[in-house]
């Protein structure tokens, strides 16, 4: 980086930080700006990105509550073609093709952006398109760190645009009668939310040396705003979840929906006041750098939320494999997925069942919010987004700056909270049960952050996690909202 483009970095970040020493974190407006009202009116989509996640998208516009979908947008032409081909049987003809976001951006037709890229794309696209006058579908997490989902939020604010969070456990029937009942007190003083994500993942392999760009692909384009590196993985449309540059590790791939229901079933609008992780990447050595096997611990004062990575082999806890567990003073409640629910007594007798879902209904909900202009109409305000995905980003901020240690050793130490130390003896366990040798397995305990919620920012002049709530970006995609 040359001296002017870090001068110019620092020059940015002084700017941000002195609006959040101000205390400008930005709340929720009641609602937007009047646009697209009529039912009867038909909203002209752009899905950005259609490899994976984005087929979801196209699903859920594809003259779908009269909604069309005018243009595909990726920067790999390879990946279109299940998309082009849904899109053009249901309208008839082809929707536009475009490999650059700034080029849909431009059409003054498009009405809605869906973005289903990488995750280091989420911010900066859902910025830039409402800085162009649309309203936006972006999917979890809304950020790749996260001074830059307050941005978002911020964004949505100032240009009066609906954005939605893709995280459809929101509009699930039986989720939201879970909460509902969670809410109500029907369990009594929610003390502990836990989350769990034990999904197994293989290894991504160990390439020998960089990688060919794919045919169709601009990979310029594809990093934008994250460091440009050498490809150095075998399948760059999916490995990059677990390389720090791109991803957020399974916190923010499959966790950030468990994530997202834990804060909900404690009701916290806010950060907690501190937060600390422990875990690793054990089991194998690849191309992947975020931890397979993970553990943080959010402490709000009055309640805690606990989340759990096991990428090995595990049986539930509690009846949830990638789910939630509710625990209050009268009861408790289990969610083992999407869409579901059951809230127990204190000794296990079954109380009531939540059921009924469907994530088609969280595109309908948004698209709702557009018609309406109401941001209360929406299920998953990018706010809820924001708070979300910003507990993700400090988990593996804390993982990022521990310690390096083997776990045959007491991990328990790195908190007094009984129900963290239980869990990071069962992780041990868990460690055990998969062949995992304890005495050579390398690991880190992480730092343990105080947090200031008002600001978004570490305490204590700690310099170097306060650096990682942000990130440089490169020339040409930054984003400076808060300038």
């Amino acid at each position: 980086m040359s001296p002017f483009q870090r001068r110019e970095f620092l020059q940015r970040t002084a700017l941000l930080s002195a609006g959040l020493a101000a205390g400008t974190v930005a709340t929720a407006a009641p609602e937007t700006s009047t646009k697209k009202g009529s039912a009867n009116e038909r909203l002209r989509v752009a899905v950005v990105g259609v490899k994976g996640r984005g087929m979801s998208h196209v699903g859920g516009f594809n003259g779908v509550n009269n909604c069309e979908i005018a243009t595909v947008c990726d920067c790999d032409e390879s990946v279109i073609g299940g998309a082009m081909k849904a899109i053009t049987k249901n309208r008839g003809e082809a929707p536009k093709y475009e490999k650059d976001i700034r080029k849909v951006l431009e059409d003054k037709s498009i009405d809605i952006i869906a973005i289903a890229t990488p995750n280091h794309w989420h911010s900066l696209a859902a910025v830039w398109a409402m800085r162009a006058g649309k309203d936006v579908y972006v999917e979890k997490p809304v950020s790749h760190n996260v001074r830059e989902g307050r941005l978002v939020v911020e964004a949505a604010r100032k240009y009066g645009k609906i954005c939605q969070t893709g995280t459809q456990s929101r509009s699930t029937t039986g989720m939201r009668d879970a909460q509902a009942y969670i809410h109500a007190g029907k369990i009594g003083k929610v003390s502990l939310a836990y989350g769990t994500c034990y999904k197994s993942r293989p290894s991504i392999g160990k390439v020998s040396g960089e990688q060919p760009i794919p045919k169709g692909l601009d990979y310029d384009l594809w990093c934008g705003p994250a460091p440009k590196l050498p490809l150095m993985r075998s399948k760059l449309h999916y490995d990059w979840h677990w390389t720090w540059a791109y991803g957020n590790g399974d916190l923010g791939n499959q966790g950030i929906h468990e994530m997202d229901k834990a804060r909900w079933g404690l009701g916290k609008m806010e950060l907690p006041k501190s937060v600390v992780s422990v875990g690793g990447r054990f089991g194998y050595v690849d191309d992947g750098e975020t931890a397979n096997t993970q553990l943080s611990l959010f402490d709000y004062d009055d309640a805690q939320l606990i989340f759990e990575v096991r990428g090995h082999k595990s049986d539930a806890y509690k009846g949830a494999m990638v789910g939630n567990i509710f625990f209050g003073s009268e009861g408790y409640v289990v969610c083992p997925n999407y869409a579901s629910g059951t809230a127990y007594s204190p000794d296990g007798k079954k109380l009531q069942e939540f059921k009924g879902g469907g994530e088609d209904s969280h595109f309908a909900n948004f698209v709702k919010g557009v018609r309406s202009r109401k941001i209360t109409d929406l299920n998953a305000d990018i706010l809820e987004g924001h708070l979300s995905s910003a507990l993700c980003h400090l988990g593996n901020i804390s993982y990022r700056l521990g310690t390096e240690a083997t776990f045959d050793k007491d991990v328990t130490a790195f908190t007094d909270c009984k129900d963290a130390t239980e869990a990071a003896v069962r992780m041990q366990q868990h460690l055990k049960d998969n062949k995992i040798d304890l005495t050579t397995a390398v690991g880190r305990i992480g730092q343990k952050l105080a947090i200031d919620p008002k600001t978004e920012t570490f305490l204590g002049n700690n310099a170097k996690a306060n650096a990682m709530l942000f990130r440089e970006y490169r020339k040409g995609f930054e984003i400076l909202e808060a300038i």
